[in-house]
């Protein structure tokens, strides 16, 4: 069974050169467009696509609200958002959506046809036209307001961090570079590298992002 596909996007000729891409893929459908977020509210409604690619910006409704309103009746529906911009509040916005993914309009052809597959497998992406899921939007999507002071001593109690390391782990999840935290700190690159090469092996993670996903776990 091919992958049923609904494309939304206020713009004609954008939507009718991406069917045109999709439909020489022997396994994938185009089963309807949207000019609009409600005609894409309503046609998911009709169609039951198995994805989505929802225009984050469209008139009437836009993309993130419809995304909301289409998966708080069919969840199982995957919605790939598109965007020329990858802004950190865009991307955070259409993540809390629920949308599966946010995916760069500049995408080639076969990336995109990459993340619609992967996207419909449930398989974890990984592609430079995708928004780039930084520890920074992460930590924005579940802790808008900051670290959680209970959650952040259980987590330094149960790994045993040092002083240096709760703080480096801190600026982790707001996203700062080496340098910013070299900056900040005080102290050499090299210090901050060898503090996180620390954090990592007691938390048995490998990098930046394998930390943060830790931190929310534990907040969940």
């Amino acid at each position: 069974m091919p992958i049923k596909i609904i494309i939304a996007d206020d713009q004609r000729l954008f939507r009718q050169g991406l069917r045109s891409l999709l439909e020489q893929e022997g396994d994938m459908e185009v089963i309807g467009e949207a000019a609009d977020g409600q005609d894409a509210f309503t046609l998911a409604q009709e169609a039951n696509p198995d994805v989505i690619l929802m225009d984050v910006e469209m008139p009437k409704l836009d993309g993130i609200q419809a995304s909301r309103m289409i998966l708080e009746r069919q969840p199982d529906i995957k919605i790939l958002m598109l965007s020329v911009h990858n802004e950190d509040e865009r991307v955070i916005s259409a993540i809390r959506s629920g949308a599966s993914g946010y995916i760069m309009k500049d995408a080639d052809h076969k990336e995109f046809i990459k993340i619609i597959r992967s996207t419909f497998a449930g398989e974890k992406i990984s592609s430079p036209f995708l928004a780039n899921l930084t520890p920074r939007i992460l930590f924005k999507i579940h802790n808008p307001a900051g670290m959680d002071e209970e959650i952040e001593k259980e987590i330094n109690e149960k790994y045993s961090l040092t002083e240096r390391e709760k703080e480096i782990l801190g600026h982790l999840l707001k996203g700062k570079s080496n340098k910013e935290m070299s900056d900040l700190m005080f102290v050499s690159t090299e210090t901050v590298k060898t503090h996180l090469q620390n954090i990592y092996k007691k938390l048995g993670v490998k990098s930046r992002m394998e930390a943060a996903l830790l931190f929310l776990k534990e907040k969940r």
